[in-house]
């Protein structure tokens, strides 16, 4: 099994890392047997599971349920759970707590929190009890109405500045990786090249960071919404299930299914 060394390990010795979202049993089974390195229990899931506009509305009781669906598929990946919208920027002991549900009920090896410097007494409390912590910088869907949209952050140089600062805050508390969002490729490459142990998982970030991550709906073209431009899909699976669906519908109606070999004497 993955854990959060072999990442480091994998930064040091060049191998690129590779990370998807997972929120249920089935598809997490599928991504292990892969032999993807990180499954993220995002809370992405809210948007494409649940059906809401953003995140913000995802719980710590979804967290933990989707957590432990994802768990109990994988034998291979390190499983890292994102926590929630007020889940632990509001008070530090709260945030301990709601990151050890994350371990202690859903089973996840690590947790994944937005932010910079603004939140190193939360990262570090959250490691001192024995949790490892997984940052995430630049674009921070948990911000976005702060953000004002889905943007690219760091263009300019008091950005950027504010972006590779972060990083450095985040590597200081000893996160085992980090996350950079939406954020130009060469401050992506100078953050990576300047935190030799601690690993950076790329999402519209170029390809100088040591691992990529997508939202595995995105990729397979499983999530009727508009694709962001870091998106390769690798698949149209959304095709694929309406025409297997219609052609079970036209079975059906036409007494095609099932047939004999269907069907029990």
């Amino acid at each position: 099994m993955i854990t959060t060394t072999n990442l480091l390990q994998m930064k040091k010795s060049g191998q690129k890392i590779t990370m998807l979202t997972a929120y249920d049993y089935s598809v997490a089974s599928i991504l292990d047997e892969a032999k993807v390195d990180v499954l993220l229990v995002g809370d992405s899931l809210g948007m494409v599971m649940l059906g809401y506009k953003d995140t913000l509305p995802v719980t710590m009781d979804e967290m933990v349920h989707h957590t432990k669906a994802v768990v109990r598929a994988c034998n291979h990946a390190l499983i890292v759970a994102d926590m929630p919208f007020l889940s632990y920027k509001v008070d530090i002991r709260d945030a301990v707590y709601n990151a050890g549900r994350l371990i202690k009920e859903g089973g996840a090896q690590g947790v994944k929190v937005e932010g910079g410097a603004e939140i190193v007494d939360v990262v570090t409390a959250i490691i001192k009890a024995d949790i490892p912590v997984m940052g995430h910088i630049g674009l921070t869907p948990q911000a976005i109405h702060q953000m004002g949209g889905y943007k690219v952050q760091g263009k300019d140089s008091k950005a950027a500045q504010k972006i590779f600062y972060d990083a450095q805050c985040l590597a200081d508390t000893g996160v085992f990786a980090i996350v950079m969002e939406c954020i130009p490729w060469k401050l992506a490459e100078e953050i990576t090249h300047t935190l030799p142990n601690t690993p950076t998982i790329g999402i519209g970030a170029g390809t100088h960071c040591d691992g990529q991550v997508l939202v595995t709906h995105d990729l397979l073209g499983l999530y009727n919404r508009k694709i962001p431009k870091f998106v390769r899909k690798y698949a149209d699976l959304t095709s694929v299930i309406t025409i297997a669906v219609e052609n079970f519908s036209k079975d059906v109606r036409e007494q095609k299914f099932p047939a004999l070999q269907e069907s029990f004497e």
